[in-house]
């Protein structure tokens, strides 16, 4: 049995014309018949999020990514789709937060290249029971670290802990910390709680539920070079930013 989550991630070669430059983490989320690949910010534009210095010194500005999805009806076979990220002005064509703009390292692209694909989108948790997560509770960031896949291209899981509280926001933004060993590649893994068995939910019940996954957010990397603890994207910024993409 192959859990959904591995499949879910998504890996991306960013690329200028057809030349990769790096690689990195994606994942599906859908409004209505609208599906957007989700990643973060630097990926696209290849440079730091917050310096924006060039993440790859002499490297040219990525205007494509290559995403390795799951072909339709044969669940273990991945194939290659390319999608631009900037217009024929070089103007970028992702999402960015309706509110906070560039100042989220998360961004929506309407995926346009679906022949013979089959989606796993993560909007499908929506509705799905809430459990409590917190300080301390184990969440594992599914991606590519150094382009790494774990057979064929599913993704690898780097587990650790939630090391703030998820209902603060951190400097007035939804963002949050993990302490996890997060590694390049792994930009843009969705951070989920794997639960299964006796679990608390927010309601103070408790309940016996098969394994299920609950979306934290999207990963952006490391606080800095020295420190395992990581930066997550709250799963709401991202429902912000695809809900605003749909209407455009």
């Amino acid at each position: 049995m192959i859990l959904k989550p591995s499949i879910q991630s998504l890996f991306i070669e960013i690329q200028f014309n057809g030349v990769g430059i790096s690689t990195g983490t994606g994942f599906v989320y859908s409004h209505g018949n609208k599906h957007y690949l989700i990643t973060n910010r630097h990926n696209v534009t290849g440079r730091h999020q917050e310096t924006n210095a060039q993440l790859s010194p002499n490297a040219p500005t990525p205007n494509q990514l290559l995403v390795l999805h799951n072909q339709k009806d044969k669940l273990g076979n991945w194939i290659p789709r390319t999608e631009s990220i900037r217009d024929g002005n070089d103007a970028p064509i992702w999402f960015e937060h309706p509110i906070h703009g560039p100042k989220i390292d998360c961004v929506a692209i309407l995926l346009t290249q679906l022949d013979d694909v089959e989606l796993f989108p993560y909007n499908e948790y929506d509705n799905h029971p809430k459990a409590l997560v917190g300080p301390a509770d184990t969440v594992s960031v599914i991606g590519f670290p150094f382009g790494i896949m774990a057979g064929g291209a599913c993704a690898v899981w780097a587990t650790g802990f939630i090391a703030s509280e998820p209902s603060i926001d951190l400097g007035e933004l939804p963002l949050m910390l993990i302490d996890c060993r997060g590694r390049p590649g792994q930009s843009g893994s969705p951070v989920i709680a794997y639960r299964s068995g006796v679990v608390p939910m927010e309601d103070s019940s408790n309940a016996s539920l098969n394994p299920f996954s609950i979306p934290i957010g999207i990963y952006s990397g490391r606080v800095n070079d020295q420190s395992d603890l990581g930066l997550v994207w709250k799963m709401n910024a991202v429902r912000e930013i695809v809900r605003k993409a749909a209407t455009t």
